[in-house]
């Protein structure tokens, strides 16, 4: 069983002409799987829709103060700049429904090996401020949450988006249960990269071979030392060559490749995986699809192999 999660409200944002983030590519990415997966009627994948998560519960992982202003809307007008969106009471609620939404792919994982969120991976918020559109840090609360599942005593979340997960090394620097570990470029936002528990920093321009080559063998390594119940996986697709907001210069392939090689590993070792889309900056929203389905892809590779294909 493959479930994914996904919720209209993810795509269902306004915002200025020429903004930067690509705020249609989950309903476009949603389509694409009913179209070319024909998602809606196979037995082997189920659609789940998360409930919005109770905004008190977020206050476990960020301070109280920043989610009472977030939340009335009477953050400063430079801390909302510092996230990169205008307010809005719809913006509220997909931040709500977004981050159950990662708690509920944890929840499936548990149940079923993996589970996928068709959104996620705001690893950017901080414990009392939000930075680079991430208003809560939908990681580092689903990692948390693993965590009070039978059986699950370590958990590490893998970040491979394009940027470093700030916001998530400096929130769980204390849990010693979770292990933190970065995949990024080490020219790249955020200026200021604090420590996560593995950094795996790569230049700019770096390509498909080296990067699968780098991760690969810290990738073991890190699962060999630290013995992870679950993972969290962030599956962001800004390394490709031609993203806007990214400087690698990885293929359509060696992501799917990347892909696989995470869940293979989470197969092979018995660990349950619960994976988000993360990252991915185009002007033209739709050429994102294709390279967020390499997750898809990769998942149906794994654990349903009679069934794979690649378009």
């Amino acid at each position: 069983m493959l479930p994914l999660v996904y919720h209209p409200i993810y795509s269902q944002l306004d915002l200025p002409a020429g903004h930067r983030y690509p705020i249609s590519k989950y309903r476009r990415l949603y389509h694409y799987l009913i179209d070319e997966l024909n998602i809606e009627n196979r037995a082997d994948i189920t659609v789940h829709q998360p409930e919005p998560i109770n905004a008190g519960d977020l206050k476990t992982l960020h301070h109280p103060d920043y989610i009472d202003a977030l939340f009335s809307n009477t953050l400063p007008i430079a801390k909302m700049r510092r996230i990169g969106f205008p307010w809005s009471q719809q913006l509220i609620k997909r931040t709500l429904i977004s981050t159950a939404g990662t708690r509920l792919a944890v929840d499936l994982a548990f149940q079923h090996k993996i589970g996928i969120h068709l959104s996620g991976g705001y690893h950017h918020a901080h414990h009392d401020f939000g930075s680079g559109f991430c208003l809560i840090n939908d990681l580092a609360f689903a990692a948390r949450h693993a965590l009070t599942l039978n059986g699950v005593e370590k958990v590490m979340i893998i970040d491979c988006d394009v940027h470093q997960g700030d916001g998530t090394a400096t929130l769980l620097a204390q849990d010693k249960d979770i292990i933190t570990f970065s995949v990024h470029c080490d020219k790249n936002f955020p200026a200021r990269k604090p420590e996560s528990d593995i950094d795996l920093a790569l230049a700019k321009e770096t390509q498909t071979d080296e990067y699968l080559e780098a991760f690969k063998a810290i990738l073991n390594i890190a699962l060999a030392q630290h013995q992870p119940d679950f993972i969290i996986y962030d599956a962001g697709v800004d390394i490709h060559k031609d993203d806007e907001l990214g400087y690698f210069d990885v293929s359509i392939d060696g992501i799917f490749k990347r892909d696989q090689l995470v869940l293979s590993l989470c197969e092979q070792n018995e660990i349950h995986v619960a994976a988000v889309v993360g990252g991915g900056y185009r002007q033209d929203h739709q050429q994102l699809v294709e390279l967020h389905a390499q997750l898809l892809h990769a998942a149906i590779a794994v654990y349903q192999p009679n069934r794979a294909f690649r378009l």
